[in-house]
C-alpha cells in the first residue's frame, strides 16, 4: 500500500428529491443510483466507489431520503439513513440553495447534533438561482449548525463536482484500497437490474402509484443467441397493491407495460454491454409496504 494512500466512507443526506443520487451518478462519472423527481427514489444504501489510485478510494454510501416514516417501508428506509451517519467518516448534507430552514432540514439537524463524524453541507441547485440566494442561503445554514465545509454546486451541470472530491479527500484517515480500482458498485448486477425497471416505471407512472410498487428479477440467465453472441434472459415482476394500480401499469392493451420494458431493456443493454431478452409481469400484493416479511423479501434489509 502506499504511503499516503487515503480511504474512507462517505454518507449522502439529505430530504427526499434534493439531488443526492444525480450528485452521486456525477460523482462517480456513471449512473448507478436510479433518479427521478419523485419522493423515495432511493429504497436502499447503494455503495459507489470513487478510487484515484493517486489519493484514495471513497466509498459513497447513498441513503433513502430522511423523512417522517408513514409506514414500515417508511421506518426502515429512515433508520437505514439515520444508522449511516456515525458510521461514515464524512457525511454530505445536500439541500436547495434557500434562506427557510424548513421541518425536514430541522429533523436533520437534530440528528446532526448527536453525530461527531464531520458534516459538509452542499448546497444542491444553484444552477437555478441568482447568485444572492446562494449566498443568502450559505448564511442561512452557517447560523444553524457548525459544518466543516459548505459547498455550492450544480450536480446536474457538474459545477464543483471536483471541490467535493477534493475536500472530501482532506477528512479521510490514511487507510488501505477496499475495492480494485475498477470497482464502480457493490451492488450485484440483478439488484441493479431491478432498479432500472423501477426507476423507468417511476419515469412512465403518474403520481399516487410508484411508492407502492417493488420490482423482484426471478430470473437473469445468459445463453448463446443465434448468431452466437450472448444472451441475457431477464424476468422481473412488478409489484403493486391494488388491482387499480395493475390496470395502469400494464396500460392500454399493454402499452404501458411496453413502454416501461423498452426504456428499461435499453439502459440495461448499455450497463451490461449485451443484448437483453427482458419479459415483465405485474402482481398485486395488498399493504406490501406494511409487512416485514415482503419488505425482506423484496432486497430491503434492516442489517444491511
Amino acid at each position: 500500500m502506499q504511503e499516503n494512500f487515503k480511504s474512507g466512507f462517505v454518507t449522502i443526506i439529505g430530504r427526499p428529491n434534493v439531488g443526492k443520487s444525480t450528485l452521486m451518478n456525477r460523482l462517480i462519472g456513471q449512473k448507478i443510483a436510479i433518479t427521478s423527481n419523485k419522493p423515495q427514489t432511493t429504497r436502499n444504501r447503494i455503495q459507489t466507489v470513487y478510487t484515484d489510485m493517486a489519493r484514495g478510494q471513497i466509498i459513497f454510501l447513498d441513503t433513502p431520503g430522511i423523512h417522517k416514516a408513514k409506514n414500515r417501508l417508511g421506518e426502515y428506509m429512515v433508520n437505514a439513513a439515520e444508522r449511516t451517519l456515525n458510521e461514515v467518516d464524512a457525511v454530505l448534507w445536500l439541500v436547495e440553495p434557500t434562506n427557510f430552514i424548513g421541518g425536514g432540514e430541522q429533523h436533520i439537524i437534530e440528528l446532526l447534533g448527536k453525530v461527531k463524524t464531520p458534516v459538509l453541507l452542499i448546497i444542491n441547485k444553484i444552477d437555478t438561482v441568482p447568485e444572492e440566494k446562494i449566498l443568502q442561503s450559505i448564511d442561512t445554514y452557517r447560523k444553524v449548525y457548525d459544518f466543516a465545509e459548505i459547498i455550492p454546486v450544480s450536480a446536474l451541470r457538474g459545477t464543483n463536482a471536483d471541490d467535493v472530491i477534493d475536500t472530501i479527500y482532506k477528512y479521510l484517515p490514511y487507510g488501505p484500497q477496499f475495492y480494485d480500482e475498477d470497482t464502480v458498485t457493490d451492488q450485484p448486477e440483478r439488484a441493479i437490474c431491478a432498479e432500472i425497471v423501477r426507476e423507468k416505471a417511476l419515469h412512465a407512472l403518474n403520481d399516487e402509484i410508484p411508492h407502492g410498487i417493488a420490482v423482484s428479477v426471478e430470473r437473469m440467465k445468459e445463453r448463446k443467441g443465434s448468431d452466437n453472441t450472448p444472451v441475457i434472459d431477464l424476468d422481473a415482476t412488478i409489484v403493486c397493491e391494488k388491482e387499480s394500480h395493475k390496470g395502469i401499469i400494464i396500460g392500454k392493451q399493454g402499452s404501458m407495460l411496453k413502454k416501461i420494458g423498452t426504456n428499461a431493456r435499453y439502459e440495461m443493454e448499455r450497463l451490461l454491454g449485451t443484448k437483453v431478452n427482458l419479459k415483465l409481469w405485474v402482481k398485486v400484493k395488498k399493504d406490501w409496504r406494511d409487512s416485514d416479511f415482503l419488505i425482506k423479501n423484496f432486497g430491503y434489509r434492516e442489517d444491511e
